[in-house]
């Protein structure tokens, strides 16, 4: 009987200077942690992380899902994750998807951040892989992006799962448990991506 490979988790850090060793490294070991064994979990460090570019993030987003197997998991925290479900949104990748996850991401445009670079489509539920679970965690008393962020991908994406955490910041603590309990789910699934 050929041995199981291990599910896929691909992690897209935040942007600013030091966020791949000095911040998100700790979400990183959390939710390496809290899924153990059996799950290979890729952390690459993004380009130019203190000056994020959607341009040049989605391009280094798209060959790291290239390089991975059907069936992964991708998930973006703050920045990586707006510039991750822009880049899902923009055009299909090659890979099916198991899930896609949202951590604290920042919503911009109305009612969000302003800006035109990372700004999503009007319709980005509807352009992202069709049959995909998307989960969308934020804390409560994110102050980098309020909670009211998660309300507003809620309403861009109707598939969404919201899950608000309360007593959690940006970072949400630096616990990724409930994370790590829905892919766990959502890895014992068939991939269904249409």
């Amino acid at each position: 009987m050929p041995e199981r490979r291990p599910a896929q988790i691909l992690f897209i850090q935040g942007g600013g200077a030091g966020t791949h060793d000095e911040w998100d490294d700790k979400l990183f070991d959390s939710l390496r942690r809290e899924l153990g064994d059996g799950y290979e979990v890729r952390y690459p460090r993004m380009p130019d992380e203190d000056d994020p570019s959607y341009a040049e993030w989605s391009a280094a987003i798209r060959r790291e899902i290239a390089a991975m197997g059907d069936g992964a998991v991708v998930a973006g925290h703050s920045v990586g994750a707006t510039i991750l479900v822009n880049a899902l949104a923009e055009r299909p990748v090659e890979r099916k998807l198991r899930a896609i996850v949202l951590i604290a991401a920042p919503f911009v445009g109305p009612g969000g951040w302003p800006g035109d670079e990372f700004e999503r489509p009007c319709d980005l539920g509807a352009r992202l892989p069709h049959g995909v679970p998307v989960h969308v965690f934020h804390g409560l008393q994110d102050e980098t992006a309020p909670s009211s962020h998660a309300d507003l991908y809620a309403a861009a994406i109707p598939q969404a799962q919201v899950h608000l955490l309360p007593g959690r910041d940006h970072q949400l603590n630096d616990d990724l448990s409930e994370m790590a309990r829905a892919i766990k789910i959502d890895t014992r699934r068939p991939v269904t991506q249409e």
